[in-house]
């Protein structure tokens, strides 16, 4: 909040051009996985748009990446939880008939080639395989943690959510291997899983929380190490990049790791690449030369249909169709699409919403407490961010 105010999280623009759920979306197709459905439940008109419009593949081929809402198949319950989704659309794997299934959230920042981890689900031959990826053992209480079976590598001896005192990798003590939520399952094993949790009125009905212990009691959980896993174009600086933006501190710093000059996150490899569906839209424009009003971005992503009049940008990232109007100053901030930066304004350290207009002379970010007396969201570390339509005054 306030981002999923008006929508859910997957739809939250990021990056300029891109909604959150085109990460895992692009992980997928790249991956040659081309039949594809987004659960969806929570506000998700925004993001059942997107996926309608955007992700539109071979019919002819019979590929599909389709948007389905909790639809009460089984009784008058919406979903009560990721696995309980699954158990819910059993339907639909019903009619497909797979052999694998691969299960992935729709809200997080990474590269992944899922063909590399469903080779080693089949050699392991586990019925359940997570990844996990390597975090600082300080943050392990975060993060429901992977520990590896003494006895086989890619056996998940113990799987704990959030622990206190955790226990390194023996390769690396400083360590810990967190689930990232992305799970293959054989389909057959899957299904008789989530039936059998549903029956369980005291499970949480969650992925994480239910079905993953459940298979690691039967001792039939497999681990994937995202070290592992070699994304074609990736560099030693943004191999193994994983985010979880589940607060609106780690999307704006998601955000910053886009724009360095060697970005931790590379938006530029074509090897693997991230689709979106922006088109149609002119080039960014920047205009006004003189030493008095110059319009210029440094260190910055500016999108298409953007026009940066006679003002500044830096360290920032730009959404379609924004204007930045003289004398204006943007800084260290997330712009989402078609807001208007008033002349001689100052946006600072400041997450804007869809369609925020700054009026002339106004200013976010720079004093906190008035910004939250107009009611705006200030976090701990400082970063305001401005709900969706708002006009902000001076």
């Amino acid at each position: 909040m306030p981002l999923t105010q008006d929508r859910a999280k997957p739809a939250v623009p990021f990056g300029g051009v891109y909604r959150l759920i085109d990460f895992s979306l692009s992980n997928l197709v790249n991956s040659g996985f081309l039949k594809i459905v987004v659960l969806t439940q929570y506000k998700s008109h925004s993001l059942d748009k997107h996926v309608t419009k955007t992700w539109r593949m071979s019919t002819l081929l019979d590929n599909y990446v389709a948007p389905v809402p909790a639809q009460q198949r089984v009784d008058k319950t919406w979903f009560s939880g990721s696995a309980d989704a699954i158990y819910q659309s059993l339907n639909l794997v019903d009619d497909e008939k797979p052999d694998y299934v691969v299960i992935t959230g729709a809200d997080n920042i990474f590269r992944m080639d899922f063909a590399q981890m469903l080779e080693r689900h089949i050699e392991t031959g586990f019925p359940l395989t997570v990844a996990g990826i390597r975090q600082p053992i300080e943050l392990a209480d975060q993060f429901g943690v992977i520990e590896a079976d003494p006895e086989n590598p890619w056996k998940i001896g113990k799987f704990i959510e959030k622990p206190s005192d955790p226990v390194g990798l023996a390769d690396s003590p400083n360590e810990v291997l967190a689930s990232m939520g992305n799970y293959i399952m054989t389909a057959k094993d899957m299904r008789e899983a989530v039936v059998r949790d549903a029956a369980d009125e005291n499970s949480s009905h969650d992925m994480g929380g239910s079905i993953v212990p459940w298979f690691v009691e039967q001792g039939a959980a497999g681990l994937y190490d995202f070290i592992d896993n070699d994304v074609a174009g990736s560099t030693d600086r943004d191999r193994g990049y994983w985010r979880d933006v589940g607060t609106v501190d780690a999307f704006y710093d998601a955000n910053m790791d886009l724009i360095s000059v060697s970005p931790v996150f590379n938006l530029y490899n074509r090897d693997w690449p991230l689709y979106t569906g922006y088109t149609g839209l002119p080039p960014a424009k920047f205009v006004y030369g003189h030493h008095e009003r110059l319009g210029h971005a440094l260190d910055s992503i500016v999108s298409p249909g953007v026009i940066v009049s006679g003002a500044e940008v830096v360290g920032s990232v730009i959404s379609p169709n924004c204007k930045v109007n003289s004398w204006a100053s943007v800084r260290s901030s997330v712009v989402f699409d078609d807001v208007v930066v008033g002349r001689n304004s100052t946006v600072n350290k400041a997450i804007l919403d869809k369609e925020v207009v700054v009026e002339e002379g106004a200013q976010v970010g720079v004093d906190h407490e008035h910004d939250r007396s107009r009611g705006f969201t200030v976090t701990e570390s400082g970063i305001t961010v401005v709900p969706k339509n708002v006009r902000v005054t001076r």
